[in-house]
């Protein structure tokens, strides 16, 4: 433990690696000689109690003799250190006892120097006033002759077209005039006379420019640039389209939500500008000369300014490559707005600059009406020009498809079928009788494509020019803000801290957003008037009202009651284009005395009229989409008011009632007229397409044309779909109504007609496979094959009719053109009914995807519907289908029934003929004959497969009724049977020759009343035999009936009823 403390004590000794037995010797020493408080007395009591003294001395004299060695070598090693540290200090000690001498000798001289100066006050004190003075009067002289070299320099920045670096320095050299010093020098004030003159001259030219460049007809305007210009100038490499004829505008106000960052500089309490390098004050200290010079140097033609500007030209537009660096010069390198953007704010700014932002407001608001309208008279003159050169071809129409079409758009399945050949006369005669306006002002005429079209391209381009007002209205509000943090005092601020548009018409002469949007909406609903053909004297006048009130210079004194929007009212002059010989008052007449007057749209447009009210409806939906995009929210009162609420309100006010009257009259006049349920047969055989002359109704032919165009106009106005297709419901329940009155009138009284209203025929045709004749397209070929239920379903339909014997002429329809109509009818009722539901998928599918793509996109004021197809357009066709098939079962009975009329002469009467038959009977030749006639008059109006059906209940009944007929039958030899089998051949001959019947059907029905009536031949053995081979081939009355007869010649046992009775109970 005490070599453990030793170790500790003497470590860190100088001890040479040679000598490391003095460490060893020293490890070996207690630590108690070391300790601070030594105590000799243990280790000498320690030594006299010791047996061996002698030793224990010996070894304290070998430790003493070891620590001195340890200290010559520590000595050693730190002798020259312990030197140094001597000499150092000793060298120290006297640098301090010098110091202190020169610092006494220091304060004498100052004490004597304070002495010397304080005589000579003041002396120096003259000097220095004098140096001062020389100092401004060589400044005055420097500013005096770099302010007479200003106009000229301003003169040449003009001719340059560089007008902010031109008002910067008539800015700040008026500045310079107005300090102390230099308003009193009379040689300035020619100089100060000119550049108030050349405020003037700017004032004007930047006005000029600012307005050309609002109607993108400036250097930098829109519709200047390409898009390739604008990727290369506009910082970020923002690439914008600003075509003319874009579509969709990007946002303005997207494009200036930082609109606050565009200005530098700041506004002053009397309206003029002060850049952010010019001081205000007026004291002769150093900053003023610096900021003179810098006035200087940037509007010299040395390079410093110039040279500063050049090392940014990539990041600045050139109209600013001679301006002085400021505060907005930095805002616009750091602006990726569009390069129009810029030149617009640089206007502006020139104008804040000049203090004229009221003048330039009020030259601009009373140029821009008239400019709108010789903008777009000009724009009709060269549209016109261009219709010209293209040999009478309507340049806006001449497309296959309009564009205000889509693709899959409802007018592809409205599209009116145009002949093609000469059968089809009577389809285009019923297109131009029918239909209230003519061809081209259809929903799909070139007179709609063509307004559409004409309007959107003027509509386009009025896009633009207010893209350009909104941007420098907005430009214009945030200066106005800015101005109005800076001079509203506290008290103020109380009592009116908001600034509206009164405020800031007073401010900027009326020029603000919401007067060009009214300006130009008015100029807009004036064309569209004139498109009309409307006069609107009314609107005109509210406009100017509205024009002079937005421009008055204290608006606020006017009473505000939100009544300032767009309010239309307007007369007509005619409507669209009538068709000749109609009845005066009927629809919108166009009158003889229609002015050719305003914009001259009668030169680009084919026709005018009220019904291209439908073809304006979408331009101006999509202006007002795209003027709303780029507003703020505080003008949506304005939008309300505007271009859009008045075509809506004339649409419902106007057009919807006056279309609602003419189409109403021509469904009338289609559906009463005397041709409208006249069959026309184009041909003997049925065309299953009405463009190749399917016979389809003239009255029914016109409704589903009418139908048709009235959906198209719902297209073209999709707000008020549900009118129109209500509307077309209601005409459509007329035709029904009409085509049911004509229906009713052929068959009423007719024992046909009476039967389908019993519920058991109906269950009994409803059940026949022939039925599903009914629903089968006319490309599938009927399947006639008897078989045991359709055997079993057509004799209880025989026994029913047959019951209803004797039939009398009166109960049939003799009348053949009554029977060629209910064909007719059914055929048309079918074609009608397809197309309404075709109308109806096309209404539900395609024309409200079409509305979802071109409307869902963007939230409206006003509502568009997007509902599905109604349920009327189904309901509407099952009732024209059902109407259809009614006819169809009318006509098969007529032909059963008027076969059992032929037939029941049969009953009560001898078959007891004397010679060989030749001919079928009379009556047999006569039905044949009318089979045939009925078939070939038919034909033409009805399908192979609905022929089928009609003529294909025959054969059963005839075989039915021949069989039920022996019952009857008094007396009948073997050449009465051959004349009834004559009979039934003769019969068959005729139903085969139609084609569409299955001539095998017939010849086994028909086969069975020849078989039948041979069994009279045979003897009562043999047929005894037959029925016990045959027993279910006929039924028990059947072969009863057989023996019941008198055949002359034939014996019957006593017990033949009964020994046939005992076959068939087995």
């Amino acid at each position: 433990m005490s070599s453990g403390r030793a170790q500790g004590i003497f470590d860190g000794l100088p001890i040479p690696a040679d000598k490391a037995y003095l460490k060893e010797g020293l490890s070996r020493i207690d630590g108690s000689w070391a300790a601070s408080r030594f105590d000799s007395l243990p280790h000498v009591v320690h030594i006299l109690t010791s047996k061996d003294r002698e030793g224990e001395v010996r070894f304290l004299t070998e430790q003493s003799d070891l620590v001195e060695d340890v200290v010559d070598e520590v000595v050693h090693v730190y002798h020259h250190g312990f030197n140094k540290a001597i000499q150092n200090y000793s060298q120290i000690l006297r640098l301090f006892s010098e110091s202190a001498e020169s610092i006494s000798i220091l304060k004498v001289d100052m004490a004597n120097a304070k002495k010397f100066l304080g005589s000579r006050n003041k002396q120096l004190h003259q000097l220095w006033y004098r140096s001062l003075t020389l100092r401004h009067v060589l400044t005055l002289l420097d500013q005096i002759e770099s302010v007479s070299k200003v106009p000229a320099r301003i003169e040449k920045l003009i001719a340059d077209k560089q007008f902010y670096a031109a008002v910067q320095l008539q800015v700040q050299s008026m500045l310079v005039l107005e300090r102390e010093g230099l308003q009193v020098v009379g040689a300035l004030q020619d100089i100060r006379s000119e550049l108030v003159k050349l405020r003037g001259v700017l004032f004007y030219k930047v006005l000029e420019d600012l307005h050309s460049h609002l109607y993108n007809k400036g250097e930098f305007s829109s519709a200047s640039l390409s898009i390739s210009e604008m990727e290369d100038q506009v910082l970020n490499a923002t690439a914008i389209d600003s075509s003319v004829n874009s579509s969709q505008p990007l946002s303005r106000r997207t494009r200036l939500v930082k609109i606050e960052n565009y200005f530098g500089g700041s506004l002053s309490a009397d309206g003029l500008y002060r850049p952010g390098s010019i001081d205000d004050a007026s004291s002769f200290e150093g900053h003023d000369d610096d900021s003179v010079e810098i006035a200087e140097n940037a509007v010299s033609d040395g390079v410093h300014a110039d040279g500063n500007i050049k090392k940014n030209s990539r990041q600045m537009p050139t109209w600013l490559s001679s301006a002085m660096p400021d505060e907005f010069l930095e805002s616009m390198k750091k602006s990726d707005a569009p390069l129009y953007v810029k030149y617009s704010r640089t206007l502006v700014e020139c104008l804040c600059m000049l203090g004229k932002v009221a003048a330039a407001g009020a030259i601009l608001c009373q140029r821009l009406r008239p400019t709108i309208h010789e903008i777009i008279t000009s724009k009709v003159k060269v549209l016109a020009v261009q219709k010209s050169s293209k040999s009478g071809l309507d340049l806006v129409t001449k497309k296959d498809n309009s564009d205000i079409y889509d693709s899959s758009g409802i007018l592809d399945g409205f599209q009116v079928l145009k002949p093609k050949s000469k059968n089809n006369s009577s389809f285009s005669a019923t297109q131009l009788v029918v239909s209230p306006v003519s061809p081209i002002m259809t929903p799909k005429g070139t007179a709609q494509s063509a307004a559409s079209e004409f309007l959107n391209s003027i509509l386009d381009y009025i896009i633009c020019i207010l893209e350009n007002h909104i941007v420098v209205g907005e430009l214009l509000e945030s200066k106005l803000s800015q101005q109005s943090d800076n001079v509203l005092t506290p008290k103020a601020a109380s009592s009116d801290t908001v600034w509206g548009a009164d405020s800031e018409s007073s401010q900027t002469g009326g020029f603000n957003v919401g007067f060009s949007l009214t300006v130009i909406q008015s100029e807009c609903q004036q064309l569209i008037c004139e498109i009309l053909r409307a006069t609107p004297e009314a609107a005109t006048s509210d406009a100017a009202v509205q024009t002079a009130r937005l421009g008055k210079k204290n608006p606020a004194k006017e009473k505000r009651d939100g009544s300032e929007g767009l309010s239309f009212a307007f007369r007509f002059t005619d409507a669209a284009a009538s068709m000749p010989k109609r009845e005066a008052g009927q629809g919108w007449q166009r009158g003889a005395s229609a002015q050719q007057e305003g914009y001259g749209t009668s030169a680009v447009l084919p026709d005018q009229g009220i019904y291209l009210a439908a073809s304006v409806y979408r331009p101006v939906v999509q202006f007002s989409d795209k003027v709303a995009s780029m507003l703020h929210q505080k003008y949506s009162q304005l939008m309300n008011d505007g271009l859009l609420a008045f075509i809506e309100k004339f649409l419902k006010d106007h057009f919807l009632p006056a279309m609602f009257v003419d189409y109403r009259k021509s469904i009338q006049q289609a559906i009463s007229s005397p041709a409208a349920f006249r069959p026309r047969a184009n041909g003997s055989v049925y065309k299953p397409l009405v463009e190749n002359g399917r016979p389809v109704l003239q009255g029914l032919l016109a409704s589903n044309m009418l139908a048709k165009e009235v959906l198209g106009w719902a297209h073209l106005m999709p707000k008020y779909a549900n009118e129109l297709v209500e509307f077309v419901q209601t005409f459509l329940e007329r035709t029904y109504e009409r085509c049911r009155t004509s229906y009713t009138e052929a068959v009423l009284e007719k024992q046909s007609y009476m039967l389908i209203g019993r519920s058991d025929v109906e269950g009994l045709m409803r059940v026949h496979p022939s039925n599903a004749y009914l629903w089968k397209s006319h490309d599938q070929s009927p399947n006639s094959v008897p078989d045991a239920e359709t055997v079993e379903v057509e004799l209880e339909i025989s026994e029913l009719l047959l019951g209803l014997r004797p039939i009398k002429q009166e109960q049939l329809i003799r009348d053949d053109h009554k029977l060629i109509l209910l064909a007719s009818l059914s055929d048309s009722l079918e074609y009608l009914a397809d197309s309404v539901e075709s109308l109806g998928d096309i209404f539900g599918t395609s024309f409200s995807k079409t509305l979802d793509k071109n409307l869902n996109n963007q939230a409206h004021r006003h509502t568009r519907s997007t509902s599905a197809v109604p349920p009327s357009f189904a309901s509407l066709a099952e009732e024209y289908r059902r109407l259809a098939i009614d006819c169809l079962k009318v006509l098969r009975l007529e032909m059963q029934l008027e076969t059992i009329f032929h037939l029941q002469e049969m009953t009560n009467r001898e078959y007891l003929e004397d010679q060989d038959a030749e001919e079928p009977d009379d009556f047999i030749i006569s039905l044949a004959t009318q089979i045939m006639r009925r078939d070939e008059e038919l034909a033409p109006f009805v399908s192979e497969l609905k022929r089928n059906y009609i003529f294909g209940g025959i054969s059963s009944i005839a075989a039915n009724a021949s069989i039920k007929a022996l019952a009857e039958i008094r007396s009948i030899n073997l050449l009465g049977v051959q004349q009834i089998c004559r009979n039934s051949i003769a019969l068959e001959q005729a139903l085969a020759a139609i084609p569409s019947i299955n001539s095998e059907a017939v010849q086994q029905r028909l086969d069975r009343v020849r078989t039948y009536y041979e069994l009279l031949n045979l003897p009562f053995e043999a047929l005894l035999a037959f029925i016990q081979e045959h027993e279910y081939l006929f039924t028990r009355k059947e072969y009863s009936s057989l023996l019941k007869v008198n055949v002359p010649g034939r014996e019957i046992p006593a017990d033949a009823d009964k020994r046939i009775s005992g076959i068939s109970s087995h």
